[in-house]
């Protein structure tokens, strides 16, 4: 009987355990060492075990743990306020997972709906598109495999082309209630909508009495470049959900929302262990750690300096595109399998990712150096003229 068996099957892993973590370094249980440009799949927006989240965890622990979401406690309010500080909206819901955020967030655009455009109910989301694994949140996404799943899901979801304006505003009927989208649709192999796109969104939605919401589960907190993605296309959204680099590690999502959406009445929206101080308090310094002077700017030139190197490889082995923003980035492998370079890389200590058969998609912490950049383009350069030469 395996060591692993009992662990539920639900995805592939390689047969090895991680125990040590720091930085952009992860060691596995034998001491071998990895540089990882995975990151927990764009979580640790610090790296592996910062003493910031350590420092915290431990005298937050001492202090309070959890006080039930019934009462009020510090870091919540804390978390809250510098979130509403430092963007467009008015009010915060802490949850614990991205799709426990966006669950929230068609919760309220349904409520608004009831109360303020007669029952509509109908969200427009995209192709492509990813929000969850809950039954509501696979539902809203737009993945193919999604499809023939847990039927029957949540219905209401109109699902059309990303970037295609025009197929949006055919969808709106007198039920749409709001349009739901990622700025930058992420498993979908890091795909940036366009500029004129989400204006277009926005200005749709204020001519049918819409909400705009944006799904920053992968993309907020600095990882595009900017604390939050909206601010590259200057749009405001009325609905924004957060996770991952949130915790910089640790569970936590959050809800916000401009005051005029924020409908939700007692009893509507809950859950044990949301807001809880532990979570919050982390989630605190790590937004303080990124608002730091200069740490947005620092993200920026990594992200020229990455994107710089894998044009490079691009060119040199004839591969396809490189897109992306900030330290969220994909390269086009062409005719070479992603998977197969992702497991080549994985021998040779480099942790990278293929959410496409012919995409890599590189989400290194945001405090990345210039050194462990370059490493990584090393070991890649080496991984895919091993994979030319085999063919």
């Amino acid at each position: 009987m395996s060591k692993y068996d009992a662990l539920m099957e639900i995805t592939s892993r390689p047969d090895l355990v991680f125990t040590k973590g720091k930085g952009s370094w992860l060691w596995d249980a034998d001491g071998n060492k990895y540089l990882d440009f995975i990151q927990g799949w764009a979580v640790n927006t610090l790296g592996h075990s910062p003493d910031i989240i350590s420092q915290t965890l431990s005298e937050q622990s001492q202090m309070l743990l959890n006080a039930s979401p019934a009462f009020y406690n510090q870091p919540m309010i804390d978390c809250a306020n510098t979130l509403v500080k430092h963007s467009v909206f008015d009010q915060v819901f802490f949850a614990n997972s991205g799709a426990e955020a966006n669950e929230g967030a068609i919760k309220l655009a349904r409520k608004w709906g009831q109360i303020n455009k007669s029952g509509a109910w109908k969200i427009i989301t995209f192709q492509n598109g990813f929000h969850g694994r809950t039954l509501t949140t696979m539902s809203a996404s737009g993945k193919a495999a999604f499809e023939p799943l847990f039927e029957p899901k949540t219905s209401g979801f109109n699902k059309v082309p990303f970037n295609d304006l025009d197929a949006v505003k055919a969808a709106i009927d007198a039920d749409t209630v709001a349009i739901m989208l990622e700025p930058i649709q992420g498993e979908a192999g890091v795909i940036p909508a366009e500029k004129s796109f989400v204006k277009g969104l926005r200005q749709l939605a204020d001519d049918n009495n819409l909400l705009l919401i944006f799904d920053e589960i992968q993309t907020g907190i600095g990882r595009a470049g900017h604390l939050f993605a909206y601010e590259e296309y200057a749009v405001e959204p009325d609905i924004m959900t957060l996770a991952k680099g949130l915790g910089g590690g640790v569970p936590i999502s959050a809800l916000l929302a401009k005051g005029e959406f924020c409908v939700f009445e007692h009893g509507d929206q809950g859950g044990t262990f949301n807001g809880n101080p532990l979570m919050t308090a982390v989630a605190d310094a790590v937004l303080k750690a990124v608002l730091s002077n200069g740490f947005l700017q620092e993200i920026q030139q990594r992200s020229k300096e990455l994107v710089a190197g894998l044009e490079a490889l691009s060119q040199q082995f004839g591969l396809g595109e490189v897109r992306g923003a900030g330290l969220l980035i994909a390269l086009e492998t062409e005719n070479i399998n992603a998977n197969e370079i992702v497991k080549r890389a994985l021998e040779k200590g480099l942790m990278i990712n293929a959410p496409r058969e012919n995409t890599l998609r590189f989400m290194p912490a945001l405090n990345i150096n210039s050194d462990e950049i370059n490493q990584m383009l090393e070991l890649l350069r080496i991984v895919i003229q091993e994979r030319v030469d085999a063919v």
